[in-house]
């Protein structure tokens, strides 16, 4: 199976520098993909490889969502721009998925407009990979939903659940809620329906999950609404640049330090390389009818590459057909649906 990945070249903080020179490095990488570079062709053209590489194609687009963009303006007004014009390929299946490191709003407003939702899905959740002790988990939603029913958690706890039975062919990942206590009792009524629910829903659900357990890998699918997800992200981030910035300050301090740093080189190289986060850059678009993939705006040519890896890893473990056919075991539809 070729699998075919159309890319916003413009989207992002450094553009085609990135997203072209990724896509090649992709292409390198499997023989079973191609890529449909879309965006100004003027400014993709200078960094296409002269390798004639038949698996790489340009699609222009004459319009470009600047990240300070609104999310309505984008929808309504650039119906030609890079974003759009990707997106259109996936729906019109000229593309198995759509990545892209553009504005988030935007992303998830056009994707949603013109891709339509699954069936029994009522909203798209930004699901995207932490690392943890034991592993990675994924977590979501992150930031698309602000407010969230009991009914809209169930929902992102079966999307978590078949998004990792598919990629990583575990038959029955555990699903775990995010809250301020791990009793029964803890937590507002949302969360509180919403973890019966899960525990009716035939999904291996392990129970409530405080915030220090997103890190101790106690599940392998942790679901939130985007308020709490996104709070959880933002912090986590912001602690592991503190720490950073901690030790370059202590090793830095004096000429013993100095020495110290280079002994232990070895050691905080390897540590850096697990807590990398641009090996797990990449958030799915949960719940649309079409793989749509949002990588950093600020990821270099690593980490946007991790990013086309997973949007071509969905689409070869057909994650789409694996949550509707979940829902579907949730709640029967109807045959028209």
């Amino acid at each position: 199976m070729t699998v075919t990945v159309a890319i916003d070249c413009m989207g992002g903080d450094y553009g085609p520098v990135v997203t072209v020179r990724a896509a090649h490095e992709f292409v390198r990488k499997h023989d079973d993909v191609r890529v449909i570079l879309v965006g100004l062709e003027e400014k993709i053209h200078p960094f296409l490889e002269n390798t004639g590489e038949s698996r790489v194609s340009v699609r222009h687009a004459s319009e470009v969502v600047a990240m300070d963009d609104s999310p309505a303006l984008a929808l309504r007004n650039k119906k030609d721009s890079s974003m759009r014009v990707a997106i259109n390929l996936v729906k019109h299946g000229e593309a198995d998925a759509c990545v892209s490191a553009g504005n988030t709003g935007a992303l998830m407003a056009i994707s949603r407009f013109v891709l339509k939702m699954l069936p029994g899905i009522d909203r798209p959740a930004i699901c995207a990979i932490l690392p943890t002790a034991v592993g990675h988990s994924h977590v979501l939603d992150l930031g698309a939903n602000v407010d969230c029913s009991p009914e809209h958690l169930l929902q992102f706890g079966i999307m978590g659940a078949s998004l990792v039975s598919a990629i990583e062919h575990k038959d029955w990942p555990t699903v775990g809620i995010l809250n301020i206590g791990e009793e029964d009792i803890k937590g507002n009524e949302v969360v509180k329906r919403a973890a019966e629910l899960l525990k009716d829903s035939g999904l291996n659900f392990v129970g409530n999950i405080e915030g220090d357990g997103i890190y101790k890998g106690e599940a392998e699918v942790i679901i939130c609404d985007g308020f709490v997800g996104n709070v959880a992200l933002k912090a986590s981030e912001g602690l592991a640049q503190m720490l950073g910035t901690f030790l370059r300050q202590e090793f830095s301090r004096n000429l013993l330090t100095r020495l110290v740093a280079l002994i232990a080189m070895p050691v905080l190289k390897s540590f850096k390389k697990r807590v990398d986060h641009r090996r797990y850059n990449g958030a799915t678009l949960l719940g649309l009818k079409g793989i749509v993939v949002k990588s950093h705006g600020s990821a270099d040519v690593y980490s946007f590459t991790n990013a086309l890896d997973r949007a071509a890893e969905e689409a070869r473990t057909g994650v789409l057909e694996r949550i509707t056919q979940r829902v579907e075991l949730q709640h029967p539809l109807p045959e028209s649906a």
